[in-house]
């Protein structure tokens, strides 16, 4: 009787098959097919499979999507259920039972939520890679529905692979009439992974083998191998590539008690022009997995941060990631640094030290990860690097932003014969055959390279306690060199930043290794690249002709006022405040009065000069 009842039952108080249904079914495409660009999908391939590589730059968040509707009755209480095709529907109002119809009693339909079948869904924006885009045109992008357990994969930033069925929006009501014959299209996706940014291959499974890291592991000096693998075009450079190096690799990150410590390294490359600053930037861009570019010139702050926008979707006010956004967990490279806008450089700051970008724009007040590595490159001021001034007078960059570098790198462009003779070989070579001159050993090549880096970047290297004390003690020394006003090194800034950045190189040194303690060679190297950073930003004239105290307070008196005759309290105000002695301030009065170039009264109140 059950079956008979049910056979004439009416079909829409049937269970549907979408709700009894416990599975997905996805198609993928075959291995041998290529990805394609966004550019070469046409009109030929509406309805059919395509494969498709971009990178994310926009997704929404995830939400419920009715599959099927089922209603109750009033009335008679029988539920009714809608299966939904389409992107939207009509509700049913009346009941469609026989006996709700043989009564006439006209039962009303409510929607049960709890009765019905909702499904994950997920709207992203992908947009075509760079290299995919011809001359003269901007990159292009293409809508991408996601649907079930295919959501929450990717993120902005993900370079993928979506394979998917290419098909047309369907429009209703007013939105038909008004767009024709013309139809907006988007991927329905059936398969969707991340890949490198290099190729096609998938990220996940390219892991390297335990053959492969001992094999690797067992090459005498490793680590110089590293550095000169990277961008071996590029002649010489060799403490910027292992600094470059360590960037790649990153430090611990901390978390004590609530508390944020980086460990991302930032490095700030500034020199000549013509020292190929741009070009170690794009070689890293390209070789991270994970990277955003940009310039001084063509970024704002709100690009670099997070831009307020409204959803085409659901037409609200969302976030949109900028450049530092994007590169979560990654690197940031951003050239011509000089060139940037006072108030877009401001930006950066909260993201080099707290790694976040803290938003309160259109009443959304929120913060967002950019945990974020950022190289930078900055020219001088005014053309070439002047040694005889500091730093900051030659690229004019504020303090607080440079002490949150970790390391500042300058490259000069110094004539000398035999350099100038080896790097015109190299250049020219290059030119002529499109690789790096034959050295004495072949360089690592740059996929095995991103390989070994990803595997080092799982390893959590921690300091053992017999280090910290060599640590402190040679922070100090540091400092007490840096109060020093004979050293050559006075206008460098040591500060706490300075340790914390010796503890993240020794412990990115140490992941190199594939080691979980960090030893003293490693804290030494790292002490090493400091020192060598410091180092570069001074002339070697300047170094080795250290100016006399009493010749230095002397130029301080002059400076103190246009007239022949001032104060002696008034220089002497001035000298304390360098930081001079008054003895020093003292025996300058009396040496330079025994030379004839001023005279002192008896009471020693004024300077009169010759």
């Amino acid at each position: 009787m059950e079956g008979n009842a049910d056979g004439t039952r009416d079909a829409r108080n049937r269970y549907p098959p979408e709700l009894l249904r416990r599975f997905e079914v996805y198609f993928k495409q075959s291995t041998a097919v290529k990805s394609m660009s966004i550019r070469q999908v046409k009109a030929q391939n509406i309805g059919k499979l395509v494969t498709i590589r971009g990178i994310v730059t926009r997704s929404t968040e995830v939400k419920p999507m009715m599959k099927v509707a089922t209603y109750t009755c009033d009335q008679c209480g029988a539920e009714t259920y809608q299966p939904i095709l389409g992107p939207s529907f009509m509700p049913l109002f009346l009941c469609p039972t026989q006996e709700c119809q043989t009564n006439q009693s006209g039962g009303r339909l409510y929607l049960q939520t709890r009765g019905s079948k909702f499904l994950k869904f997920q709207e992203l924006r992908i947009q075509e890679h760079s290299d995919q885009v011809p001359v003269g045109s901007i990159p292009r992008g293409m809508t991408v529905y996601v649907k079930g357990e295919l959501t929450r994969l990717a993120s902005p930033g993900d370079h993928v692979c979506v394979t998917g069925v290419f098909l047309p929006m369907v429009r209703t009501g007013f939105k038909q009439l008004v767009s024709g014959l013309t139809a907006d299209t988007f991927l329905d996706t059936h398969r969707i992974w991340k890949v490198k940014k290099m190729d096609d291959t998938e990220a996940a499974t390219d892991v390297m083998t335990n053959e492969e890291v001992e094999a690797l592991c067992r090459e005498p000096d490793l680590y110089d191998k590293l550095a000169y693998s990277l961008a071996p075009e590029i002649y010489g450079h060799e403490d910027v590539k292992k600094a470059l190096l360590l960037l790649l690799v990153g430090g611990v990150d901390r978390n004590p008690h609530g508390m944020k410590i980086r460990g991302s390294i930032n490095i700030l490359l500034m020199g000549d022009p013509g020292v190929a600053k741009s070009q170690l930037l794009t070689y890293i861009d390209r070789m991270a997995p994970r990277s955003q570019y940009t310039t001084g010139k063509g970024s704002s702050g709100v690009g670099l941060t997070a831009a307020v926008t409204r959803d085409p979707v659901t037409n609200e006010m969302i976030l949109e990631g900028g450049a530092l956004v994007l590169a979560d967990q990654g690197i940031c490279c951003i050239d011509e640094f000089d060139k940037m806008m006072e108030g877009d450089r401001t930006a950066i700051h909260e993201v080099m030290e707290q790694q976040t970008v803290s938003i309160a724009k259109a009443g959304i007040m929120t913060s967002l990860n950019a945990r974020v590595s950022i190289l930078a490159a900055a020219n001088p001021a005014y053309g070439r690097y002047n040694p005889r001034k500091s730093a900051e007078a030659n690229i004019q960059l504020p303090a607080a932003l440079l002490s949150r570098f970790d390391l500042l790198w300058l490259i000069q462009d110094k004539p000398d014969p035999e350099n100038d003779l080896r790097l015109a070989q190299h250049i020219t070579y290059v030119h002529q055959h499109s690789v790096q001159p034959p050295a004495h050993f072949t360089p690592l090549d740059m996929k095995l390279m991103s390989r070994y880096i990803a595997l080092c970047k799982t390893k959590q290297p921690v300091i053992p306690e017999s280090l910290s004390e060599y640590i402190t003690g040679a922070y100090v020394e540091m400092r007490k060199e840096a109060r020093n006003e004979e050293s050559s090194f006075r206008n460098t800034y040591i500060s706490a930043r300075t340790l914390l950045a010796i503890l993240r190189l020794s412990t990115a040194l140490a992941r190199l290794r594939l080691v979980d303690i960090v030893e003293k060679e490693d804290v030494n190297e790292a002490m090493r690249l400091m020192e060598m950073s410091k180092f570069s930003l001074y002339a070697e004239d300047r170094v080795a002709r250290k100016v006399k105290p009493i010749d230095a307070i002397y130029g301080i008196v002059r400076e103190v006022s246009d007239k022949p005759t001032i104060k002696v309290e008034e220089a002497r105000q001035r000298v304390l405040a360098k930081g001079y002695t008054a003895a020093q301030f003292d025996e300058c009065l009396e040496e330079y009065e025994q030379l004839n170039v001023w005279q002192v009264n008896q009471s020693k109140t004024k300077i009169t000069f010759i």
